[in-house]
């Protein structure tokens, strides 16, 4: 009789592996193409963003004049 309950509880606790570790991949694998849609987007956004400051910063280069060191006010520090 204690063999059989033995018997069992090791069934039911083995059972429950296998079950927690099949929902854990039907999950993961649900999971998985959300996750990279998500990503790629993010990169997307990243991408665009990066275009519109190097965009800003060249509008920001071309306005400033360049300074030419003989153009630079002269300095006297002796």
């Amino acid at each position: 009789m204690l063999i059989f309950s033995l018997g069992g509880l090791l069934g039911i606790l083995f059972g429950g592996i296998l079950c927690a570790a099949y929902l854990r991949q039907e999950i993961a694998a649900g999971v998985s193409p959300k996750l990279r849609h998500l990503e790629l987007q993010l990169e997307t956004i990243e991408s665009q963003l990066n275009l519109a400051l190097m965009a800003r910063h060249a509008e920001l280069s071309a306005r400033l004049p360049v300074a030419v060191p003989d153009q630079l006010p002269y300095r006297n520090d002796h």
